[in-house]
């Protein structure tokens, strides 16, 4: 539940010394930045470890080829298939006659290796799969299938990178990534290997020769072939069992594939293969099996073993290949496997939320667009009035606190309004020499009210009781109006239906990049959605800076209430349930000065943010209002809900998942998707900007906005919204002001 703000006196704008000593010695980080934080990192691992899993990290796709063996030991390239070093020394064994040893790369796949299994089970022969660490990682029951029907597993690398390529710290990590993967599958380890790109002996090179070495040492076997089925290439049936039959009588260590890509082809080849070779009288086993039956055969001085010039082959090398895993590494394999298998939920679950998302976010560009075009149109045609001209006196309102640099230029340009107002200051417990200033400057129809310090809510109630005009009009402090403000922001009232009206809030210090951004947020996104929630009659706020009301329908609804830090937002929702029209008068602009720094921005937007949701949470209930009064409950608060709250929260992620896809998927094609984003964004923030008579040259900064500007705002809602899940209370916030924005001239730009 979203909780109301702190209204006793520690929760005041006016804080005391002792509570600015209690925050000073606040070293430890509230909960909800803590939730915040651990959110944000626990997304940014699932998607790098998503990424990591696809094997595309840093898209390394060098296969070395034509490389010199020249250090190579003529022995290991005419050798057979197995590569050990027993005491340091390199050996090969081949595979005894009349005996094939199946080998199968680049699996685990749900599909294709399921179905090589169910072969391997029906015909009753054995096969050594090499593993992706990776794959395995995803799809870890295949592999336990795998290891409990007898088969034999090797190492094939956790990316599929070429190892040539890679540093020794890469081997090793490799390796181990893989060894983890396989005891979280199927609680073991293997001593086998095969490295990617290189299927025969004559494959190691200067290059990779040292890696070999280094694995050797570590007690692995490297696996190479003898034939070759070649089926990757996809050559027919017939061509796939020809090219993996040894010449006759030799046995064999040979390829296929199980993973990869089709394999529909070798599905078909492997059966007839198997019925073909054990027709010819040849045995299947496993690369271990073949090194036993090897091993046994050279202790008795039969041939078939080998060994590198000038070594003797021992007579003792490991018969199994499995080693049962320890408590410890099981263990991290399952966590592995675990994060893996939020990795594969999350990552594709998110991808689906941000096409929906995608999708509602440009539906409501062009809604914004057509509707925007309609309500100027609509609004600027000849001869349209609202009613009656409004000519009596309104008054003004002008809550202050602390704003001495501000207070006489709002006050002078009030004085210059063309329409007829008493201007009503309601000093808000200022400890500086605001209503002193208000006061000295001597302009007629200006009052002065004091009370001690109770919030901008109470400042605004207190001038709506001390007003002498049936319309009041509600400002900042730090807000200037031109001389015809007032009297566009009325004219409205004509229409008995409107009980309150929005005006046209611009940014007045835009001389520097945080006030270019804001101003462009203002034209695009506040007054492009005013427009669009006016013609929809579920304007969800008027703004602070400038809005008018029928004082009796402010008496009506309460006042404005206290219960929430966004007291425009609330006040303008209950007007609408209240059967009242909200209405937006673009030519009304009153000139605001924007916050100037970043951690004034973010205080700011995080007090609208969390006010903004303590409002529609307060009037949850308009959903179910019936008649005029439920036209915000039926349609404003779910497009403010989905619009200003949901959207908002999922659009960082694409800016995540566009970093993702140029580091792990697309480059090129990601960085045009988010160009033609941000070409759609330009083309409705120019709209806006002709809309409202602005410079086209602001939108320079567009592109570093959406870069910069934009997630500050998402984290700002994001705050927000952790702050409201974990109950937290927010306080007011005053801003420093300079008093930079001057009484501006018709018909001119406020510097």
């Amino acid at each position: 539940m979203i909780r109301t703000h702190d209204r006793s006196a520690a929760g005041r704008r006016h804080a005391t010394p002792g509570r600015i000593a209690r925050v000073r010695r606040q070293a430890v980080p509230e909960p909800r930045v803590v939730i915040a934080l651990l959110l944000l990192l626990g997304l940014v691992s699932v998607m790098l470890l998503d990424g990591y899993l696809r094997a595309e990290v840093g898209n390394d796709q060098r296969v070395r080829s034509d490389a010199s063996a020249s250090e190579v030991p003529q022995g290991v390239l005419d050798g057979g298939p197995f590569l050990s070093f027993e005491g340091g020394t390199a050996h090969t064994r081949s595979v005894p006659d009349k005996t094939i040893v199946l080998t199968f790369d680049d699996g685990p796949d749900p599909e294709w290796t399921q179905q090589v299994l169910d072969i391997l089970d029906d015909n009753d022969v054995p096969g050594t799969f090499f593993l992706v660490g990776s794959m395995i990682s995803r799809y870890p029951d295949v592999v336990r299938r795998m290891v409990d029907a007898g088969n034999e597993v090797g190492v094939h690398t956790f990316t599929h990178v070429d190892l040539s390529y890679q540093s020794a710290a890469r081997v090793t990590r490799e390796i181990a990534q893989t060894q983890l993967a396989l005891a979280g599958a199927a609680g073991i380890t293997t001593t086998l290997f095969r490295a990617p790109y290189s299927s025969t002996n004559d494959a190691i090179d200067n290059y990779s020769w040292p890696v070999y070495k280094k694995l050797g040492a570590m007690g692995y076997t490297s696996v190479f072939i003898d034939t070759d089925s070649e089926d990757w290439q996809k050559p027919g049936v017939s061509r796939i069992v020809e090219w993996a039959t040894p010449k006759s009588g030799k046995g064999a260590s040979v390829l296929f594939h199980d993973a990869g890509g089709n394999r529909a082809q070798t599905l078909k080849a492997l059966p007839r293969y198997i019925k073909k070779m054990k027709a010819k009288g040849y045995t299947f086993t496993t690369v271990s099996g073949a090194q036993a039956t090897r091993s046994a055969e050279s202790t008795q001085g039969a041939p078939g073993a080998h060994a590198a010039p000038g070594n003797a082959l021992q007579s003792n090398p490991d018969q199994a290949a499995h080693r049962t895993a320890d408590t410890a590494t099981r263990w991290e394999g399952r966590a592995l496997l675990a994060a893996v298998a939020v990795a594969e939920w999350t990552v594709p679950g998110l991808a689906a939320a941000l096409v929906v998302v995608g999708i509602a976010v440009l539906g409501r560009f062009g809604m914004m667009l057509l509707l925007a075009r309609r309500h100027y149109r609509q609004r600027n045609r000849r001869r349209f009035a609202w009613g009656p001209a409004v000519t009596e006196p309104v008054s003004v309102i002008v809550p202050a606190y602390n704003e001495k640099e501000c207070i006489a230029n709002t006050l002078n340009s009030l004085a210059a309004s063309t329409h007829p107002i008493e201007i009503i200051v309601v000093d808000d417990g200022s400890t500086d020499d605001t209503a002193e200033i208000a006061e000295s400057l001597g302009l007629p129809n200006v009052r002065v009210v004091r009370q001690e310090n109770a919030g901008k809510s109470a400042a605004l109630n207190n001038g709506v009781r001390q007003a002498r005009y049936d319309i009041v009009v509600m400002m900042d402090g730090d807000t200037v109006f031109e001389p015809d403000t007032v009297h566009r922001l009325v004219q409205p009232f004509g229409d008995p239906e409107v009980g309150a009206v929005a005006g046209n809030a611009k940014v007045g210090n835009r001389n520097t990049v945080i006030g270019a951004w804001q101003h462009i947020e203002y034209v695009m996104g506040f007054n492009l959605d005013r427009r669009m929630y006016d013609l929809l009659r579920c304007m969800p706020t008027i703004p602070g800076a400038i809005g008018a009301f029928r004082r009796e329908d402010v008496l009506a609804v309460g006042g404005m209430s206290e219960d929430t830090l966004a007291e425009d937002t609330d006040i303008t929702i209950a007007l609408h349930r209240a059967g009242r029209r909200v209405v937006y008068a673009e030519h009304a602009r009153a000139w605001t000065e924007a916050p100037a720094s970043l951690g004034q921005l973010w205080r700011q937007r995080y007090r609208w943010s969390y006010g903004t949701m303590q409002a529609l949470w307060k009037h949850r209930g308009s959903v179910t209002d019936r008649g005029p009064s439920g036209r915000f409950g039926r349609i404003g608060m779910p497009l403010v809900v989905l619009f200003q709250i949901v959207t908002p929260l999922f659009a960082p992620l694409i800016d995540v998942f566009t970093v993702y896809a140029m580091i792990f998927v697309d480059l090129r094609a990601s960085l045009l998707a988010w160009l033609a984003v941000l070409v759609v964004q330009l083309v409705c923030a120019a709209y806006a900007f002709r809309l409202d008579g602005e410079k086209y040259r602001y939108l320079l900064m567009l592109p570093l906005q959406q870069l910069a500007y934009r997630q500050l705002m998402y984290l700002v809602l994001i705050h927000s919204c952790v702050t409201a899940a974990t109950g937290g209370r927010l306080r007011w916030q005053k801003l420093k002001r300079t008093g930079e924005v001057g009484t501006p001239t018709p018909g001119t730009e406020v510097r």
